[in-house]
């Protein structure tokens, strides 16, 4: 039986350490609307008792990025074991062009931002929000037919990265 169909992401949620820090870092300089905001003092999915705030901002095609105020004052810590690049969440803007307007608005913002990355197809900017999350926003650049040829090589290439790792380890 064939699992059913993913339609797209509905949000991302994250855990902050203050919610007015969060929302003004996301509404007021990414241009994020704050679209909903809902307190309990229970967990739905578990039953724990922990009160919290949980709110959502939405992005230009209906998804949301949300975050959880635990009400601690406490930064998330990063995974100990995986490199600060390797966790982040990728936004899409229209243009390079919007790359590096955005770029500049984080920068006039006082907050540190990486310059243009040419992943060739895609031209990125990197940053951390108040939260300590990487935070990515991306323009395509892919010449056509570039990810349809892709995904005609993903699994050969995963593969290759499996026998790769496994040499890795065996090494290490």
């Amino acid at each position: 039986m064939q699992p059913p169909k993913i339609k797209g992401l509905y949000h991302y949620s994250f855990p902050c350490r203050d919610g007015e820090e969060t929302r003004h870092f996301y509404e007021d300089i990414l241009g994020l609307p704050l679209v909903a905001c809902m307190m309990s003092d229970k967990v739905p999915s578990t039953g724990e008792e922990k009160p919290y705030a949980h709110f959502f901002f939405e992005m230009g095609d209906g998804s949301y990025i949300a975050f959880f105020d635990l009400g601690e004052n406490q930064m998330p810590e990063p995974s100990p074991n995986t490199p600060g690049w390797v966790m982040h969440f990728a936004v899409e803007v229209a243009s390079v062009a919007e790359v590096e307007a955005m770029g500049e608005r984080l920068k006039a913002s006082g907050v540190s931002v990486t310059p243009v990355v040419d992943h060739h197809f895609i031209k990125s900017i990197y940053f951390f929000d108040p939260n300590g999350l990487r935070l990515e926003v991306t323009a395509r650049v892919d010449e056509p037919g570039y990810l349809e040829e892709q995904a005609r090589e993903a699994h050969d290439v995963l593969k290759a990265w499996g026998a790769k790792k496994a040499k890795l380890l065996a090494n290490a």
